[in-house]
């Protein structure tokens, strides 16, 4: 299984603020848009939706357990979220990881989980792997992927990784 490695020009800065948005925002994947929603199965079977979410600053994580690069940058979103989860947020009422796994194999993704400390409450998938609908509705090609959005589900940035995620979030926070 590969996977593909996004250009640089896909990483789109957190320059939007929900104040920048107009009323007409349009459901879609673009920066200033408001994120699709998504309500799938975690791996007790229980349905997760990322609209559950809303008054959260949220990152949208697309990875998979046989996948290289997104087991590397495991790390970097455990400690965002250990981080901003006990942050003040400026305009939301805290932080949330919404993890979306292209795995197909049940048993790896939650091993993958556990083996990586990812401690947070929202793993979703529907073990499509790479046709899954959570990354057909978001457009995705490569993964790691992420999303960012704000606390009324609107894109802020995407594809935010390593020092670039926190750069994003220290923006967004009040206090530690």
């Amino acid at each position: 299984m590969g996977f593909a490695i996004p250009h640089n020009n896909d990483i789109t800065p957190a320059t939007n603020t929900t104040a920048e948005v107009s009323q007409s925002a349009t459901v879609g994947t673009n920066v200033g848009d408001i994120a699709p929603d998504l309500a799938f199965k975690n791996p007790q079977g229980k349905e997760m939706k990322l609209s559950s979410l809303r008054g959260k600053v949220v990152l949208i994580d697309f990875w998979a357990s046989w996948c290289g690069p997104c087991r590397r940058e495991n790390p970097n979103v455990v400690n965002a979220y250990e981080k901003y989860s006990k942050a003040k947020f400026k305009d939301a009422k805290g932080f949330e990881v919404f993890s979306v796994s292209l795995d197909k194999s049940k048993d790896r993704w939650v091993a993958a989980i556990e083996q990586d400390n990812l401690d947070w409450d929202y793993h979703v998938s529907d073990l499509g792997g790479w046709e899954s609908k959570p990354a057909e509705i978001y457009g995705v090609r490569g993964i790691p992927y992420s999303v960012l959005i704000d606390k009324d589900g609107v894109i802020l940035a995407k594809n935010l990784r390593g020092k670039n995620l926190h750069v994003a979030l220290d923006e967004l926070v009040k206090s530690f």
